[in-house]
């Protein structure tokens, strides 16, 4: 029987730091004892709890990764307003969508940091995740015609692909600047940035990374919204 594979202690370093904080944070007190402690929890979390270990590429762009902190906050504040309009001008007859969106990396870390890094844009909220497809699939606002979810979902491939700037592995960066060059990235993710932008908001349907392809479960709709009693005259 193999053993689990461990991350040597200076990979697992940044993630030791980070619970460490958060530890100090939960507790509102940062004293030398207190942060002791949290570092010996984070020890006890990632060295002896059978858990899979975080890989992490081994580099971190600290100009993109402020270029996305700033761009993020924008969009945050920006879809909030947005979602106020369709709340006070629509109202109950706004509609939802499940929006699948095939992901290009296969990373546990990246994976997560798309899926929360959306879900914290007002307007979408991750709903599951098909980790061996690397797909995940969006409860979005206000999206009501294919091509508004196509725009969601290159909105979700954009922040993908800020994060694998900030910290994708080397082959996973080189990937995305050969799709660029290669003219196969989608309008708005063309500068090698790790700016962002907001998700649309959303409508009834649901609308798979695939063709034909929605979450277990679903019934399969059509390119054309079907017309309720809130949309006829």
């Amino acid at each position: 029987m193999s053993s689990r594979p461990k991350n040597s202690l200076l990979v697992e370093l940044p993630l030791l730091v980070w619970l460490v904080l958060v530890w100090g944070a939960l507790w509102g007190d940062f004293g030398p004892g207190n942060l002791l402690f949290g570092a010996v929890l984070a020890l006890l979390v990632t060295w002896v709890l059978y858990l899979p270990p975080v890989q992490l590429s081994g580099r971190f762009n600290l100009l993109q990764f402020v270029v996305f902190a700033v761009t993020f906050v924008w969009q945050v504040a920006k879809a909030s307003v947005d979602v106020m309009l369709v709340a006070i001008l629509v109202g109950p007859r706004a509609r939802s969508a499940v929006v699948g969106v095939d992901l290009r990396t296969r990373s546990d870390l990246l994976l997560t940091a798309t899926g929360h890094t959306m879900a914290l844009i007002p307007g979408s909220i991750l709903v599951e995740v098909d980790r061996a497809r690397s797909t995940l699939y969006f409860h979005a606002l206000n999206v009501r015609t294919p091509e508004e979810a196509e725009s969601f979902r290159r909105s979700a491939r954009q922040v993908e692909a800020a994060w694998i700037r900030i910290m994708g592995t080397r082959e996973e960066l080189a990937a995305l600047r050969a799709e660029r060059r290669g003219g196969g990235v989608a309008e708005g993710e063309q500068w090698d940035s790790a700016a962002i932008s907001s998700p649309v908001t959303a409508g009834q349907q649901i609308v798979g990374g695939r063709r034909g392809d929605v979450p277990t479960g679903t019934p399969q709709t059509t390119g054309t919204p079907q017309t309720t009693e809130e949309d006829r005259p």
